[in-house]
C-alpha cells in the first residue's frame, strides 16, 4: 500500500529547512533526500511558474511519492551523482541544496528492509536494493579487525574489538541472517542497562558502511562549492555527529577535516559562510510530536 508523505516520513524542522533556502520563484533547487516528499512541496509550494525543483532518492519505495508537477524531476539515484544528472538536465548552476540526511520513518519501520533492531526481518540495510552488498554480508565475512574497525568508526562502539570478537564467535555456529539473529548474537556484550542504545549503535555502523553514507555526503559537501552559485544556500540537516562534524567543518573551514586555509591578507577562502554559530534544533513541541527529531541538527550556510 502506498503511504502519504507525511505517514512515509514527517519532516523535521520543515519551515526552519525551506526557510533556509530562501528561496527565489524563478529559481532552480536540489533535495537531495526526497523520501516522503514533505520538504519538496513546501519547496514547490514557494517556486513560480518559471522555477524548478530536481530530487534525489536512490529507494524505490520513496518514488511512489513523487508529485505530479511539470517544476518537478525526480532523479532515482544516489546524490552522490548529482552533479551529472543536473549537468544533463542543463540544470546548472542552481540556487539552493537542501538535505536530509539519515533514515526515514519508512524504512525504520518497516521491518523487511532490516534498518531496526525493533522488528525481525533479513539483514540487510541497502537503501538502493539495487546494490549487492547487505549488511547480513559484513555481518558474515568481514574479519575480526575489519568489524571492529566498522563498529569504531561509524558507529562509535565502546569495546569494538570485544564486540566483534563476538560477532565471530557467533556466526561460527550458523550464519546471521535477521535482524533479531544478530541482536541475540549481541546479546552477551550488550551493555546492561544499556541495551538499546548499544543495538542502535552497532546498527548504524553497519547501515552507514553498507550505503556508504559518509562517503556520499562527503562527495556531495565537496561538489557544492561547484553547483550553488554565489548567494545560493546550503541547507543540510543531520542525526548524528559523524555526519553532522563534517557538515560544521565544511561549512566553516572550507575543509572535511575543519582545516581552514587563508589568503595572504589572512581572510578565509571557505566557499560557504553559515549563516548560525550553532546548529538550529527542533523545539520540544516538535520533539514531542516526532520523538525522533531529537537528534536533528540544522546548519544553513551562504555560497560566497
Amino acid at each position: 500500500m502506498k503511504r502519504t508523505g507525511s505517514e512515509y516520513h514527517a519532516p523535521v524542522l520543515l519551515q526552519d529547512c525551506v526557510d533556509g533556502l530562501d528561496i527565489r520563484p524563478d529559481g532552480v533547487y536540489v533535495d537531495v533526500t526526497f523520501g516522503g516528499g514533505g520538504h519538496s512541496r513546501a519547496i514547490l509550494e514557494r517556486l513560480g511558474p518559471r522555477g524548478s525543483l530536481i530530487a534525489f532518492d536512490r529507494d524505490r519505495d520513496a518514488w511512489a511519492n513523487a508529485p505530479d508537477d511539470p517544476r518537478f524531476t525526480l532523479v532515482r539515484s544516489d546524490f552522490r551523482w548529482l552533479k551529472n544528472h543536473l549537468r544533463f538536465l542543463g540544470k546548472l548552476p542552481i540556487d539552493g541544496l537542501l538535505g536530509d540526511l539519515g533514515v526515514s520513518s519508512h524504512q525504520f519501520d518497516t521491518g523487511a528492509r532490516g534498518f531496526s533492531f525493533r522488528f525481525d526481518g533479513p539483514l540487510d540495510m541497502r537503501m538502493d536494493r539495487r546494490a549487492k552488498r547487505t549488511a547480513a554480508d559484513l555481518v558474515n565475512t568481514l574479519g575480526e579487525e575489519a568489524l571492529a574497525d566498522l563498529l569504531r568508526k561509524y558507529g562509535e562502539v565502546d569495546g569494538a574489538f570485544r564486540v566483534a570478537k563476538q560477532l565471530v564467535k557467533a556466526r561460527a555456529g550458523r550464519r546471521i541472517t535477521t535482524t533479531f539473529e544478530l541482536v541475540e548474537a549481541l546479546r552477551p556484550v550488550a551493555r546492561r542497562g544499556e541495551e538499546s542504545g548499544f543495538y542502535a549503535q552497532v546498527f548504524q555502523a553497519l547501515r552507514i558502511a553498507v550505503n556508504d553514507e559518509l562517503g556520499s555526503l562527503e562527495r556531495l559537501l565537496l561538489l557544492s562549492a561547484e553547483l550553488i552559485k554565489p548567494g545560493g544556500r546550503l541547507v543540510i540537516m543531520s542525526y548524528h555527529s559523524l555526519e553532522d562534524r563534517l557538515v560544521k567543518n565544511w561549512m566553516r573551514a572550507g575543509d572535511l577535516a575543519g582545516r581552514e586555509e587563508k589568503d595572504v591578507f589572512g581572510n578565509s577562502k571557505r566557499p560557504f559562510k553559515p549563516l548560525h554559530s550553532k546548529a538550529i534544533q527542533p523545539s520540544e513541541e516538535e520533539i514531542a510530536r516526532n520523538p525522533r527529531a531529537r537528534s536533528a541538527r540544522l546548519r544553513i550556510a551562504t555560497r560566497q
